[in-house]
């Protein structure tokens, strides 16, 4: 078994999430008392999101790259950035390392790919809802990504950073998704991203009449494949 390596405390909330993911598809997969080799970087947050808020993506890049480096030489056999925020600088921690990156954006693709979806909802951080970097990959798979209304992405991110990055689940701001989510599908949706690793603590796609695809569990499960291929 390869050595995953976890990018993770952007939150920490969703970085618990990948751990007990991880092995628990280990323990599934291996039987008995097996479980995931990992190695973690964890940051504090609250500089990372300081770096976000000011724009400063030079500077939080450096760090992503001083994380990878160092759980490469701690052993790594490669790299999982546990948030769907900072796979913006994935290809400059891909070009710092001379392991593989496990890309969130590109296992998410192939997951909606299988399941025959093509005008997905995505819902995330601002960043990552009005950006390209995470939208453009997904788009460049022929896949026909959709975002929230402008006032409806301010509630989405918000609910991100001031709930569920806090560790607070709250049923409004669920049915305040579920109501986001019933908009996008009246405006040609026929599917949903948990484009936030987060999302998942909120909802389940069991929640949904629409296929929805929670990264975080998908970005997991392709780790540990490339782990014990």
């Amino acid at each position: 078994m390869k050595t995953i390596g976890l990018i993770g405390g952007m939150s920490w909330e969703s970085t618990v999430t990948y751990y007990q993911l991880l092995n628990r598809m280990a323990r599934d997969r291996l039987g008995g008392i097996h479980s995931a080799q990992i190695v973690m970087w964890s940051f504090d947050f609250a500089r990372i999101e300081a770096l976000q808020a000011a724009g400063d993506w030079e500077a939080a890049t450096g760090s992503m790259i001083d994380a990878a480096q160092a759980i490469e030489r701690a052993g790594a056999g490669m790299i999982v950035i546990c948030t769907n925020t900072m796979h913006k600088m994935a290809d400059a921690v891909q070009a710092a390392v001379s392991v593989p990156l496990v890309h969130i954006a590109d296992v998410t693709a192939d997951a909606i790919d299988a399941a025959h979806v093509r005008r997905p909802l995505l819902l995330a951080t601002r960043y990552t809802m009005e950006q390209d970097f995470y939208i453009g990959r997904l788009r460049a798979r022929g896949i026909d990504v959709r975002v929230p209304a402008k006032s409806d992405r301010t509630v989405v991110h918000d609910v991100i950073y001031n709930e569920l990055c806090q560790g607070i689940v709250s049923p409004a701001s669920k049915a305040a998704y579920l109501e986001i989510i019933s908009r996008g599908i009246a405006d040609g949706a026929d599917g949903a991203i948990f484009g936030c690793t987060e999302i998942g603590l909120l909802l389940r796609p069991s929640d949904l009449a629409i296929p929805a695809f929670d990264t975080t569990e998908l970005h997991a499960a392709a780790a540990l494949d490339l782990a014990l291929g």
